[in-house]
């Protein structure tokens, strides 16, 4: 736990599940692809109150895709105000790269948790938890809407993608590539 988290809290990739079993996580917000079969990591975790929410790392309307949903961002919010009910609460979040959507979801919960901490503290935060952070767009407006946040934490979101631009300028062009040039512009109006 750190000043900036009100809990214990870890955000990883699949292939890193097996790595938490015994770290007694109390709470599990497991993000997967609808069509991805539930990890098999989890028959080693203990007892646990786990969110299970589907839908794919995009922050468009794609075909074919299912993006995330204002109805999503509220499950998530829900789950993190249940789990902050209970007493030292270990959260563990992840996606399958626990990269975009978990980071996302943890930056959420913690907004939530801790509404007068500023957002640039926040995803500064999140950066320091997991150095290849690049959180879901989609997903922080939906949830800086519901907070009532006014637009902070996408703007705060910005400056770790302009981190991520530069150690890994390449992503630029995948990001464009792949729908989520909204991020990168960003990034870039950073100047």
């Amino acid at each position: 736990m750190d000043l900036l988290i009100p809990f214990n809290a870890a955000v990883c990739g699949i292939e890193e599940l097996h790595g938490h079993s015994a770290a007694g996580v109390s709470h599990v917000l497991s993000i997967l692809d609808p069509e991805h079969p539930v990890p098999e990591a989890f028959g080693s975790y203990g007892e646990h109150d786990r969110l299970e929410l589907r839908f794919h790392d995009v922050i468009e309307e794609e075909p074919e895709k299912i993006a995330p949903r204002a109805e999503d961002v509220a499950e998530i919010l829900a789950f993190g105000r249940r789990m902050m009910a209970e007493e030292a609460p270990r959260l563990l979040v992840h996606c399958h790269a626990g990269i975009s959507r978990s980071t996302a979801a943890l930056t959420l919960v913690i907004a939530q948790a801790q509404p007068d901490l500023a957002a640039e503290a926040l995803l500064a935060g999140i950066l320091a938890r997991r150095e290849k952070a690049w959180p879901n767009l989609r997903m922080l407006e939906f949830g800086d809407a519901m907070l009532g946040r006014g637009g902070t934490l996408p703007a705060a979101a910005a400056a770790i993608y302009r981190h991520q631009l530069g150690i890994r300028p390449h992503l630029a062009d995948v990001f464009r590539r792949t729908g989520r040039a909204r991020e990168v512009d960003a990034a870039e109006a950073l100047g």
